[in-house]
């Protein structure tokens, strides 16, 4: 198998998975509507801009480039935003996976990795996260991801597919080389909010400070974007027909978001601007992986098991990029 289609993957944690694939030889294709990609993230020869709701363009790419695997990465992934509007996330995290899921059937392309979240286990009954705790998503954007979580499984055991969903927490971090990083419009992940607002940005906003935990706000479990992308090469190439894979990844080791304020005023030696708020509707107090499973069965390894050495990459990303790909 060196075939492999890569959809969404103009995106951040997409684009970095597209080098490691690359780096271990696949011969890739991107598919991106570029609604929040970004073409400077991909080489040219290897971005096709499509939408996936497109089922006869969907065929056509599969059958003409002889794709033998699928990563699928493109799904809209703001909790918030999932929550004021709902329809956006069934159209594009369920019906558009399933048309995918479709063509891939038509086009007997047998291997699926998806791009799945710790979201789908809601406020999660122990910590750390194990896979076989009860998954009761609190926010649409979890249910839409559990839902062709399930899918897949369906698929698998209908249709033989090898498939695997790898349930990710916090990514952050750029490419260790520099060559590309971290730019959503707008940007919702913390840590580069916390660099944005270090180098002058608008200060960010706390949401919550009266949370169980050590210093009352979220504590959450970061992980190097760089470690995501070798696990999505080590799922594809340890995956069993007829049988759904599931993992967390993450570090193990969980950082309240006060924390993450001191770490990179550490690291930049500038202050962080931020003010305190009320909670927001859908953010468990405590998310941290057992990332366990993975390692046993994946053979995965975090080289960032330290939020320091995320938050370097990323700041030496930003830092050289302050408008991101639009410079």
């Amino acid at each position: 198998m060196k075939r492999i289609l890569v959809t969404g993957g103009a995106g951040y944690i997409g684009s970095h998975t597209v080098l490691a694939l690359l780096d271990r030889g696949y011969d890739v294709t991107v598919l991106d509507n570029l609604s929040m990609g970004h073409k400077a993230a991909v080489s040219p020869d290897r971005l096709v801009v499509g939408d996936l709701k497109d089922a006869d363009a969907l065929d056509h790419l599969l059958l003409s480039r002889q794709i033998e695997g699928i990563i699928h990465f493109a799904a809209s992934a703001s909790v918030g935003e999932s929550v004021t509007d709902p329809a956006k996330y069934y159209r594009n995290n369920v019906t558009s996976a399933i048309v995918l899921l479709e063509a891939a059937r038509r086009q007997s392309v047998k291997n699926f990795v998806f791009s799945s979240t710790c979201a789908v286990y809601g406020i999660p009954a122990s910590v750390p996260i194990t896979e076989d705790l009860p998954m009761k998503p609190i926010s649409p954007y979890g249910r839409t991801k559990l839902v062709i979580e399930m899918a897949l499984e369906d698929y698998a055991h209908a249709y033989g597919m090898s498939a695997t969903a790898l349930r990710y927490f916090n990514a952050a971090g750029a490419d260790s080389k520099g060559r590309i990083g971290e730019d959503h419009r707008p940007e919702t992940h913390l840590i580069p909010l916390l660099l944005q607002s270090a180098m002058g940005g608008e200060p960010i906003s706390i949401f919550g400070t009266d949370y169980p935990t050590p210093d009352g706000t979220c504590i959450r479990d970061y992980i190097h974007v760089e470690d995501l992308a070798s696990a999505h090469v080590l799922a594809l190439e340890k995956q069993t027909p007829g049988r759904m894979g599931k993992y967390n990844l993450g570090t193990g080791q969980g950082c309240s978001i006060r924390e993450m304020i001191a770490l990179v005023e550490s690291i930049t030696g500038r202050k962080v601007p931020f003010t305190e708020g009320a909670r927001r509707e859908g953010d468990p107090p405590e998310l941290v992986a057992s990332p366990a499973l993975a390692m046993k069965e994946l053979g995965w390894r975090p080289k960032y098991p330290e939020p320091d050495g995320i938050v370097e990459t990323a700041w030496k990303w930003q830092s050289a990029h302050p408008k991101g790909y639009g410079r």
